[in-house]
């Protein structure tokens, strides 16, 4: 018996080399008998995963009677030559299925060219079967092939079987290769639709309207960020990459969409990270007539909802720890956070500003010049304890001068009713009560253009037609905006970002 059920360790391009040549023969004969070297009339009928789930319980004395027949194409992944039969194993979108090869089942008068053919078929070409299901000796599900079509040949060998790819540089590059070898990788991205099927139903549900808004914008805003920069000829303008759609969905609640949402790609012109890629996706919402208290509740139902869609529990097991998401999320202030992970800062030096400048130095941060004490205590936090919010947590009550676009707390004007969501020591939701004084929103754009001529690159710019969309009234409104990659990150268990984005944004390659 020959075993074919890895690539041989020869120089790859001279494997390369040599499928070409096989494709050539192919083509040759396909002139021949005026066919298609890459046919696309034939359509399967059958997935795998069906198959094993509607079939994989019965015994040949159930399936032989029932003489199942079955229409079945995918890559081949495996591939064992016996003389005058064969078995392969073909991966479809669903899973794998065992094909049962032999001369004697192939049927009409090129049986015999077609199973020599066969033999010459590398790991990796598409291929199409038909034929009947039955169990093999071992008790696995086949299919007895009674016809045989190669779709498509496939010029490069996949790795080794059994590790896949080794190097996580190429796995991210050539993510079509590893969505081939990894069923590991197509499980996190299969979770991913999941989860944003999900929260689409989860909104849809509670009366939310799903709409679209630009990607480009004349003003960049929105949130505190660098964008990425353009420029569109026709209309001879600097245009910016959208960083987020907040505004624009604002001046939709404005116009009378009382609930609104949208699943968005953001862009932002920052550091790489195993937390950050330059273009990210989020859920961004707005509800009329609530605040910061209601959007955490309403939040945590959500991400809830998400991970038991995607997983089947709200308990998960995140790199080698416990995440249960079943639990009310606690809720800590800034300093209350500070206090409980680093307990060696007393209450009166969390309240005195320049013990904090001098202190946050001490971690190599330089805080910008008109950082004021609420600044300065969220920058200790980042430091000393935010790492460390493990289990769901709002960090709610932000100073102003850090949340241009969120209203100030009645009963303390210095702080605003703002929240953020961590989990795994990293940020996962953002919301906070809506600003709709549309004085106190040019008051903060005002101070934001002070920030930026001081030198705050991230910081934000003054949006004429924003303030004209708030003239005219919103309602009182919260928003709040979800990290989709870093929830799926979470759900999957996927220590990097870039290993729930499908592409996501390398160097380019040497």
């Amino acid at each position: 018996m020959t075993e074919h059920n890895e690539v041989l360790p020869m120089d790859e391009n001279h494997v390369i080399a040599e499928r070409r040549e096989k494709l050539k023969a192919i083509r040759e004969a396909a002139k021949l008998n005026g066919s298609a070297a890459f046919p696309n009339d034939f359509k399967p009928e059958h997935q795998a995963s069906v198959l094993h789930a509607e079939f994989g319980g019965f015994d040949n004395e159930v399936l032989d009677p029932k003489a199942v027949q079955v229409s079945i194409a995918g890559r081949m992944m495996l591939k064992r030559v016996m003389g005058k039969a064969s078995f392969a194993t073909v991966q479809d979108s669903s899973g794998r299925i065992q094909l049962f090869i032999s001369k004697d089942n192939l049927t009409g008068d090129n049986s015999e060219a077609i199973y020599d053919a066969f033999k010459h078929w590398d790991l990796g070409d598409i291929i199409a079967a038909e034929g009947v299901l039955f169990k093999t000796k071992t008790g696995e599900l086949s299919v007895k092939v009674s016809a045989l079509r190669l779709l498509t040949k496939s010029l490069r060998p996949l790795p080794e079987k059994f590790h896949g790819l080794q190097d996580q540089e190429v796995k991210y590059r050539q993510r079509y290769v590893d969505l081939i070898v990894s069923e590991e990788t197509r499980a996190t991205f299969v979770a991913r639709s999941k989860v944003v099927s999900a929260i689409r139903g989860f909104m849809l549900e509670n009366q939310f309207l799903e709409v679209e808004t630009p990607m480009l914008h004349p003003i960049p805003g929105g949130a505190s960020a660098k964008p990425f920069i353009t420029h569109h000829n026709a209309l001879d303008m600097q245009m910016y990459m959208r960083i987020a759609p907040e505004l624009y969905l604002k001046r939709l609640v404005v116009g009378g969409f009382d609930r609104v949402f949208e699943v968005n790609r953001n862009f932002r012109n920052e550091g790489l990270s195993v937390r950050h890629n330059p273009e990210f996706t989020m859920m961004e919402f707005y509800a009329a007539y609530t605040d910061y208290l209601w959007l955490m509740d309403f939040t945590e139902r959500c991400i809830r909802t998400a991970a038991i869609a995607a997983t089947g529990s709200a308990v998960l097991q995140y790199q080698g720890r416990e995440l249960d998401l079943s639990k009310p999320f606690e809720r800590l202030t800034i300093v209350g956070a500070i206090q409980k992970y680093a307990p060696q800062y007393t209450l009166e030096q969390l309240h005195d500003a320049a013990f904090l400048r001098a202190e946050i130095l001490k971690f190599g941060v330089k805080p910008f010049d008109h950082a004021g004490l609420g600044a300065l205590q969220l920058a200790l936090f980042e430091e000393t304890a935010e790492a460390q919010l493990w289990n769901p947590t709002y960090i709610i009550d932000y100073p102003v001068e850090v949340s241009p676009l969120a209203r100030a707390s009645d009963a303390n004007p210095e702080i605003t009713e703002r929240f953020e969501l961590f989990v795994t020591g990293r940020e996962i939701a953002n919301g906070f009560s809506e600003l709709n004084d549309a004085e106190d929103q040019a008051a903060r754009f005002h101070a934001q253009m002070k920030a930026k001529e001081a030198g705050d690159q991230e910081a934000m710019y003054y949006d004429a037609d924003f303030i004209r969309a708030l003239e005219y009234g919103m309602p009182p409104t919260g928003g709040c905006g979800i990290g989709i990659d870093r929830l799926v990150m979470m759900i999957t268990d996927s220590p990097s970002i870039r290993d729930v984005i499908l592409f996501p944004h390398m160097r380019a390659e040497a």
